[in-house]
C-alpha cells in the first residue's frame, strides 16, 4: 500500500505514520527527516538545504522530486511507503511517478499546530523558529491545501480529524483506507 500523510507542522503526521508503518508492513519515509539529515552534511546541497529549511521555506520542487523518486527506488520501498511531507505543491503531485493509493489529511487548526509543537520534548530543531514555523504554515495555507483539493478531485484524499486523541486518529485511519487493525 501507499500512503501519502499530509498535514500542517505539528499534526501528527510522524506519529500516525510510525503507528501505520508497524500495522501495514511498509517503511515511513519523512522527507523532513531526510532533508534535516542531509543538512547536517558539509556538503553544497546539505549546506542549501539547511539554509531553505532555517528560514522555514520549502525545497524547490526539482530537487524534492529528485530525493524522494531516488528514495523510493530503493527495494525497502517496492512494495509500498508512507509518505510523510510530500508531495507539497501540485507541481510535485502532478509529477510523482510512484503512484498512491490514499492521501491521509490530518486536518487540525493552526493553533492546535502551534500549542502541539510548543509541547515537543524532544530535541529543539533548527528549523523550528517561531518564524520558521510561521513561514511553513503560511506556505502550509497557500500552497499545500492546493495538493489537498487535488487529491481530493482524484478521489484519493481521505479527511481525518487530526484533534483527535491518538488513538482515535489511529482508528479512523485505518477505517477509512478499509485496514483492519489485526492485519
Amino acid at each position: 500500500m501507499k500512503i501519502v500523510l499530509i498535514g500542517i507542522q505539528g499534526s501528527g503526521k510522524s506519529t500516525q505514520g510510525n503507528l501505520l508503518q508497524k500495522i501495514l508492513g511498509v517503511p515511513y519515509l519523512s522527507t523532513g527527516h531526510i532533508f534535516r539529515e542531509m543538512a547536517k552534511e558539509k556538503t553544497q546541497v546539505g549546506r542549501y538545504i539547511k539554509e531553505v529549511m532555517n528560514a522555514g521555506y520549502l525545497i524547490p520542487d526539482e530537487k524534492t522530486l529528485e530525493i524522494v523518486s531516488e528514495y523510493l527506488s530503493r527495494d525497502e520501498y517496492k512494495k509500498g511507503y508512507i509518505l510523510d511531507g510530500f508531495p507539497r505543491t501540485v507541481n510535485q503531485a502532478q509529477s510523482f511517478a510512484n503512484g498512491i493509493d490514499h492521501v491521509v489529511y490530518l486536518k487540525v487548526s493552526d493553533k492546535e499546530a502551534l500549542w502541539r509543537i510548543s509541547l515537543r520534548n524532544d530535541e529543539v530543531r533548527e528549523d523550528e523558529t517561531i518564524k520558521a514555523i510561521h513561514k511553513r504554515i503560511e506556505l502550509f495555507h497557500s500552497v499545500t491545501e492546493q495538493v489537498i483539493e487535488y487529491y481530493r478531485h482524484k478521489g484519493k484524499l481521505v479527511e481525518i480529524d487530526g484533534e483527535q486523541p491518538i488513538d482515535e486518529i489511529h482508528k479512523a485511519i485505518l477505517k477509512k483506507i478499509k485496514v483492519k487493525e489485526n492485519e
